[in-house]
């Protein structure tokens, strides 16, 4: 079963927040060690029969290590939990690590990750010697994963293919989607391409500079119709709409993105501009760029 009776009855939690949560990486933690425990990491981190010629489990030693290495502030066991220094008793609370930390680790688990096959008995050691099958032991993992992740309400997934990739809001997600790019400039088809890809990363510094590349590729937009750049701008949002009131709805738009554009951290990086920080605002912002960007690329395509 892949839902719960709450996601059948009143849908499922929107998949809004982008960090992640104690509640959620407890979840992920105790995965993570439920699978360590049955072997499953024994293919990549193998424990040897002392007999030698078979494997009998995982090392956790290496699997450590391996974690120390590439995952910076993980180690194992995996910690689930701090000291409240603001709590005179210091008493422990949950904790989880920074966002962008817990999904490459996720992503580091489904490299190492495969079911293990019980095969021979070994009965002077009593353990099994034991086989991998990774293909099912990384679906299982990413549908577990997944689940957490949807009952938390976070807005990132990982594919079959490994790659943890952010949610898009639903509606500029499937703009997103859809759109293929063909202005008749090339650059600007690249620049436009740059931004639709960085949209959709997890890392939101990653993201604003995506926001950052659309409105670039909104000042290269106006310039496509002619020479004189005021003149391309209104010839641009001419072709756009010919219906009077609409048009002017066009141009109060496109004169308060940039204004927007030239105010904050987007455009240009004087001391008095203020940066854009927040991820909702960014994707505020990126939804409403986007949503001119498209209309007006599509109303100026080459014939």
């Amino acid at each position: 079963m892949s839902n719960y009776f709450s996601d059948r009855e009143i849908g499922p939690k929107a998949r809004t927040e982008q960090t992640m949560s104690p509640a959620a990486w407890g979840g992920i933690a105790v995965l993570v060690e439920s699978l360590a425990s049955s072997g499953a990491f024994g293919a990549s981190f193998p424990k040897e029969c002392p007999d030698g010629h078979a494997i009998c489990g995982n090392d956790t030693d290496k699997l450590k290590s391996a974690i120390e290495a590439e995952i910076e502030g993980l180690s194992w066991p995996l910690q689930r939990d701090e000291f409240d220094e603001d709590d005179f008793m210091r008493m422990r609370k949950p904790w989880a690590p920074p966002t962008l930390v817990a999904l490459d680790f996720i992503e580091f688990v489904w490299r190492c990750v495969a079911l293990p096959v019980p095969g021979k008995l070994h009965d002077y050691y009593r353990h099994h010697h034991l086989s991998f099958d990774s293909t099912q032991g990384r679906s299982a993992l990413v549908s577990d994963v997944n689940r957490i992740l949807a009952r938390n309400g976070l807005a990132y997934e990982i594919t079959g293919d490994g790659e943890v990739r952010r949610i898009l809001p639903a509606v500029i997600g499937d703009m997103l989607a859809r759109t293929y790019f063909q202005t008749g400039d090339q650059l600007l088809d690249v620049m436009l391409e740059e931004s639709r890809r960085k949209f959709s990363d997890p890392d939101p510094l990653i993201r604003r500079e995506a926001l950052e590349r659309l409105f670039d590729s909104w000042e290269r937009i106006k310039t496509l119709a002619d020479d004189n750049k005021a003149k391309s701008a209104k010839l641009v949002l001419d072709r756009a709409s010919s219906e009077p009131v609409f048009r002017q709805l066009l141009e109060k738009e496109a004169l308060e993105l940039r204004e927007i554009g030239n105010s904050h951290l987007l455009r240009h990086h004087e001391r008095t501009q203020t940066p854009v920080i927040d991820t909702d605002h960014v994707d505020y912002l990126f939804h409403r760029l986007f949503s001119l960007v498209d209309l007006v690329v599509r109303k100026n395509a080459p014939r």
